[in-house]
């Protein structure tokens, strides 16, 4: 059987690059996030779909409902697959929160959140194991910070440590994860949060580099599908 992990739809947030770490915030898919599950609707088996999971926030659960159509199968909600809780920095650009993570590191909690970057990430990867508890096929609505680790992972290269930045996830674009394959992934990845990035990767490749003003780099972002191009100027978020 097969696990499918996806992003939800754009939203008016994630278009500015405004972050959301609380589910109790009605944001909801825009114009374009409800135009984009066409995107699902050809790259997933909708018809032998068993199980759907989404996070506790409003457009996970709104692609999920979506996608699967009426009637469908219930909706399971796992609060394991819920965004980062970005505390102090909730609705504020993308690049404030970066800006204090590329200077405090993955292991610290911002001002008013319960989890790091590396908690958080964790939390999302036991939640993507947890799948194996429900029958297959299955679709995982989630966000994309958890998408964005399961791509980067897909093309890291031999010997290199889990980044403090990723590519961005595209929205609405399922990674495929078999049975066979999903513990050990998630398992590598959670040896890599444990090692606590003692050995991050200092090159940045050919990813563009993102600053405030004339200040230090905060985030490298490469394209993680052909449909987001780097011109995009997109940045990782939620």
């Amino acid at each position: 059987m097969t696990t499918y992990v996806l992003r939800h739809g754009p939203t008016d947030y994630s278009r500015r690059y405004l972050v959301n770490g609380d589910p109790a915030k009605h944001i909801h898919l825009n114009e374009d996030g409800r135009r984009a599950l066409t995107r699902g609707w050809n790259s997933l088996p909708l018809h032998s779909v068993r199980t759907w999971v989404a996070s506790e926030f409003p457009r996970a659960q709104q692609t999920a409902k979506l996608l699967m159509g009426v009637p469908g199968p219930e909706l399971v909600i796992d609060p394991r697959l819920n965004e980062l809780d970005y505390g102090d920095f909730e609705g504020d650009p993308f690049l404030e929160y970066a800006a204090w993570l590329d200077g405090h590191g993955a292991s610290e909690r911002p001002s008013g959140s319960a989890e790091s970057q590396s908690e958080g990430i964790r939390r999302m990867l036991t939640g993507v194991l947890a799948a194996l508890d429900h029958p297959g096929p299955r679709v995982l609505v989630a966000h994309g910070l958890l998408v964005s680790v399961l791509l980067w992972h897909r093309t890291r290269a031999q010997g290199q440590a889990i980044p403090l930045f990723f590519p961005e996830a595209p929205y609405v674009e399922p990674v495929a994860i078999s049975d066979e394959e999903l513990p050990e992934l998630i398992g590598t990845l959670i040896n890599d949060l444990e090692l606590g990035g003692k050995h991050r990767a200092a090159d940045t490749g050919d990813g563009r580099i993102f600053r405030i003003g004339n200040g230090s780099a905060v985030a490298t972002v490469d394209s993680a599908s052909p449909s987001h191009s780097q011109d995009q100027k997109d940045l990782p978020h939620a």
